[in-house]
């Protein structure tokens, strides 16, 4: 292995390192890599990319991303960027992809680490599985984060401004002055179709307070480890408070099931 500039096939020079070997298969006239690789194949694995260029691929649809966040998942084994002679991170455009992947299921499904990467290994051992997520161009660039009115909220949760503006009233919306968090556009949906039984904002206030209080908590049990320097602690804090989000949500929905049998 060299320690130099890498060359991709069209004799392009890059900065990283490679992470293996690139043997040739000359019977087909492919790489080894290329037959071996992980999920996502035909993506570029040229690592060309340093971390800055990450966190503004990835930004705008994660803002919470982080520095910290990215070296906690590289220690949890989700990502395995290259290093640089000089020890600096290199990230390719499949890196941004596997990213994108964990971060989305955090996010969108509140799944733990552990099964996000158990999945990530099954994705791994059949990267061609038509079950598996199609990758995104992680090359492209991404748009503009957009600014949520109580208009546009309104348009894209099928109610109208006059509910969401009751919703603000209600305290129920997270907002920025006189724009929303795209958060908004779940409330604002699931709150309308409540309302279609009768349940109006005002007696949505309580599930606000409650959710105010199970995100206090989830701060308190990881303030700790927020407060210190190191940027992996700070990776453990987020990573935490979502894996604690979660059994909060499945503890409350269990609740709320189990008050709906009993009614019966």
């Amino acid at each position: 292995m060299t320690t130099g500039a890498a060359r991709d096939d069209r004799g392009v020079h890059g900065p990283a390192v490679p992470r293996h070997d690139r043997a040739q298969d000359t019977e087909h006239g492919q790489d080894q890599d290329d037959l071996d690789a992980p999920w996502p194949r035909g993506i570029s694995r040229q690592a060309t990319m340093r971390i800055s260029d990450v966190l503004r691929a990835l930004g705008q649809e994660f803002p919470s991303v982080s520095h910290s966040k990215l070296r906690f998942l590289e220690e949890q084994g989700l990502i395995e960027p290259v290093r640089t002679p000089s020890g600096y991170r290199q990230y390719s455009q499949a890196d941004v992809e596997r990213l994108r992947f964990v971060l989305t299921e955090q996010r969108d499904s509140y799944m733990p680490l552990k099964v996000i990467k158990e999945r990530l290994a099954a994705m791994d051992a059949d990267p061609d599985s038509a079950e598996h997520p199609a990758p995104r161009l992680a090359g492209a660039a991404a748009p503009a984060r957009r600014r949520w009115t109580a208009q546009s909220v309104a348009d894209a949760a099928g109610v109208t401004e006059e509910f969401v503006q009751d919703l603000a009233r209600a305290g129920l919306l997270p907002s920025s002055g006189s724009t929303f968090g795209s958060s908004a556009v779940d409330v604002a949906r699931i709150a309308g179709a409540l309302a279609e039984f009768g349940i109006e904002p005002r007696h949505l206030r309580s599930f606000r307070t409650s959710a105010d209080r199970q995100v206090a908590l989830v701060d308190q049990v990881v303030a700790p480890l927020r407060s210190q320097q190191a940027s992996a602690a700070r990776g453990r804090a987020a990573s935490m408070a979502s894996d604690i989000g979660e059994l909060f949500t499945r503890l409350h929905a269990a609740w709320v099931r189990q008050g709906i049998d009993d009614l019966g």
